[in-house]
């Protein structure tokens, strides 16, 4: 009987491991990168917004985090940033919305794969600008508008005097000579442009980055579910009569932990929390790296 039970025991476990989806595959059973990962000269696509004002990058080639691996074409969304803000405006003055992520930290929340986008550089040349407008073609002869010319207007051509003239052209000519002797005394042969390095283009990703993030540290707080149903994280005033911050949290696997924590107790409980905090739109947000669950022990009041 015991070995009949054992069997049947060893039986449905194998079915259900069987039947369990991959590691680390998300619900179509397509593999997940690894929360945290960093991004670093990928080239992709901006695509969006959607009508929920959602942004997503297309990925231009395979990505892997030597654990998974995620291929070509597949779009992933990205959070809500001060960098991702810059982006938006950026590709309005783009001819093509490609770019290249730079720092792009990914994250993983409840099987997808989300983008933190912090450093970018566009990839398309911008667009040339209109050509305005003018006033309508001069359709007057030449001797019509010398005999106009010759009229005492506001309008009339300036003619700049003859002294002038000749100073100006000294001036030209002595620079030119200045800028001889010097060519001629440098023996120093000039060098012929390289191309940039992984440095410079990093340097130069710089120009695109966010300038309203920080960085929030070892702050308690409660996890609070807002009206629209989404989760935020209150700072605890501790009793005292202060205005509290609310910060939108982003998707990611310290926030799913934090919410399996909070599921199993009845009253809000305190975290002491630390993330990336950043601003979309001019409402505040915060990448969760860490929360931590803070026992009071009963000194202080829920």
């Amino acid at each position: 009987m015991d070995k009949r039970l054992a069997i049947l025991v060893l039986a449905f476990f194998v079915s259900v491991v069987w039947a369990a989806p991959e590691f680390g595959a998300g619900p179509a059973g397509q593999a997940l990168l690894r929360d945290g990962f960093v991004l670093r000269g990928v080239d992709g696509e901006l695509i969006g917004p959607d009508s929920n004002d959602v942004w997503f990058f297309e990925l231009g080639s395979d990505v892997n985090d030597y654990r998974a691996a995620v291929k070509a074409g597949t779009r992933l969304e990205l959070l809500p940033s001060s960098a991702l803000e810059k982006m938006a405006a950026d590709v309005k003055m783009r001819a093509a919305a490609t770019y290249q992520l730079w720092d792009g930290r990914v994250t993983k929340y409840k099987g997808r794969n989300f983008i933190f986008p912090n450093y970018f550089l566009p990839l398309s040349k911008a667009k040339k600008p209109q050509r305005q407008q003018g006033r309508p073609a001069d359709t007057t002869s030449e001797p019509q508008r010398k005999r106009e010319l010759a009229v005492d207007d506001a309008n009339d051509v300036l003619v700049m005097p003859q002294e002038i003239v000749e100073r100006l052209r000294a001036r030209r000519e002595k620079a030119a000579d200045s800028g001889r002797r010097i060519a001629e005394t440098n023996e120093a042969p000039v060098d012929e442009p390289q191309p940039a390095t992984e440095e410079e283009k990093l340097l130069d990703a710089k120009r695109y980055t966010q300038t309203a993030d920080s960085i929030f540290v070892d702050r308690t707080a409660f996890l609070v579910k807002q009206d629209e149903g989404r989760l935020a994280f209150v700072p605890d005033a501790l009793g005292r009569n202060v205005q509290r911050l609310s910060l939108r949290l982003l998707p990611c696997e310290a926030l799913e932990l934090a919410e399996q924590i909070q599921s199993v107790e009845p009253e809000p409980i305190r975290f002491k929390i630390a993330g990336i905090m950043t601003k979309y739109k001019g409402s505040k947000y915060l990448l969760l790296q860490k929360a931590t669950r803070v026992y009071s022990h009963g000194n202080f009041g829920r």
